[in-house]
Formats: C-alpha cells, structure tokens, sequence
C-alpha cells in the first residue's frame, strides 16, 4: 500500500481528481492522507467532500480550522464567512450526513509503524507527540460527543495562548484546537501567536516559526497544511509543509510518502 499525503484543498476539486488520476490513486492499494481545510474557499467544497469520503478507510483525514468553522455554521453557532462558498454544501440534500462524517474526523493522524504524524498546523513547541495525540483526543471525543454544539461554540478565541495557563477544560480544549488548526508563528517561550500574518521575512525578530523551534526530534516526522505562504518550504528538513496555495491561484500538491516524490496540479482556471 502507498501513502499519500496532500495539503489543504480548500474546495478545489478539479485540481485534486486531476491529481488523483495522475498518481492513478487506487482505492485498493493506497491511501490519500488529507491535511485539513477540506473546504471553503474553492468552487467545490461540495464535490471535495463527497469525494473524500466516498474512499472511505483510504482516506485519513484532519480537520483545519475551516471545516471546524464550516461545523459551527451548519450548526447555528457562526456565520458563512463573505469568502467562503458554501451555499451549495449547505443546502445539499446530503449535507448532514457529509458533515456527521466530517466531525467525525481526528485531529491528528498516525501512519501506522511510524513515528509520523499530520495535523493541520502542526505541533506547539510546548508539547511532545505523546501530550499531542492525548489531547488531540480529548477534543475529538468532545466534538463526537451529544454536546458537541457546546464545545464547538466554546472552541472561539485566541486565549490561552500557553498550555501552563490553560486551567480548565475549556481552556485546554480551545489551546488544542488553536495549536492543531491555527498555529503558524509562536513567542520566543513557544506560547502562540495570532496576530502575525506576515511571510517569513517580514515577520518581527520576537516571533518564529512553529517549526524551527527543533522540539520534534530527528526520528519523528510531522507533516501540516494551514501555511501556503510557505509553498511547500520549511526547516528543518524531518517536518513537511504541503499547503501550496491551489485555492489562491498556485497549486495542489501530493507527496508520495514512500520516496517524498512530489506531484504537483496548477490552479485551474475557473
């Protein structure tokens, strides 16, 4: 069996079955490892989900912080973000049972026999795997859960931004979520930042990236979406980024794991 990995598709549908025939991905013998941000901004969040799930255990998917929010507005709790287009989901006849699915969803994912994870933005410098994957847990047993309104509701906010100061089980819940589907840039100690969204380059000389902290070790790989600004390209070379902007007019990529070949789709016209 071969493992495949792609970034965000963000609704780009044309682009990711164009991959998948590309690759000749097979529903026997492999398996498409999906970094979060199914939907949102593309022209077929509709397409991408039913296609996703229809590979069924072929498909090893994270939830991003879009379809966390796409969660929250089928539910009542938020509102559609103006650039998002998701009228067609939301209406869809089958839009229940694809959202179901989509909660159902991890926070991180674990190819067997390795120590290689994926979530969709990556892993706090403040926590190991071993903290990651337990707390990552807790929260997916929260949003499957009969109170899961409740905890997607509670999942707003940038606060606590240190996992020593998060007290309460909201609180933890809410640093997970944020540092599993929102982080990029962390505080010199590895508490989180949100306000930065400057490149690499611009960024103040007091903030870095999530990445170069060097808290994952040489034996552990860890792969993410979340960050198209980087393009594919992050330090050091044990940690993968495969967000390459397909949604934003550059390209979707999928890297077959066992060689790290790159397969790469541009942006279709629309």
């Amino acid at each position: 069996m071969t493992d495949y990995f792609v970034g965000d598709i963000q609704g780009c549908y044309s682009e990711l079955d164009a991959l998948l025939s590309k690759i000749a991905f097979s529903t026997t013998d492999d398996q498409l490892y999906v970094a979060g941000d199914l939907v949102a901004r593309g022209p077929d969040s509709l397409a991408t989900l039913r296609l996703i799930k229809s590979l069924k255990d072929n498909a090893k998917v994270v939830l991003g912080n879009h379809d966390l929010h796409l969660l929250s507005v089928f539910h009542g709790l938020k509102k559609v973000k103006a650039q998002d287009q998701l009228s067609t989901l939301l209406s869809a006849p089958d839009a229940e049972e694809l959202l179901h699915w989509l909660i159902s969803q991890p926070l991180i994912q674990k190819v067997p026999g390795e120590e290689t994870y994926m979530s969709h933005a990556g892993l706090s410098p403040q926590w190991t795997p071993t903290i990651a994957l337990k707390q990552a847990d807790i929260a997916h047993q929260h949003l499957i859960s009969p109170e899961f309104k409740y905890w997607l509701k509670h999942m707003y906010g940038s606060q606590p931004i240190s996992w020593e100061n998060a007290n309460d089980e909201i609180s933890k819940f809410r640093f997970t979520i944020n540092a599993l589907t929102r982080m990029r840039y962390c505080h010199n100690d590895g508490s989180l930042d949100f306000e930065c969204k400057e490149n690499l380059n611009q960024a103040p000389k007091e903030l870095t990236p999530w990445f170069e902290f060097k808290h994952i070790k040489n034996n552990t790989q860890w792969l993410f979406g979340h960050w198209a600004a980087l393009m594919g390209n992050c330090q050091p070379n044990n940690i993968y980024a495969l967000d390459t902007g397909c949604v934003w007019g550059h390209h979707l990529s999928i890297l077959r794991w066992s060689d790290k070949v790159l397969f790469t789709e541009q942006a279709h016209k629309t």
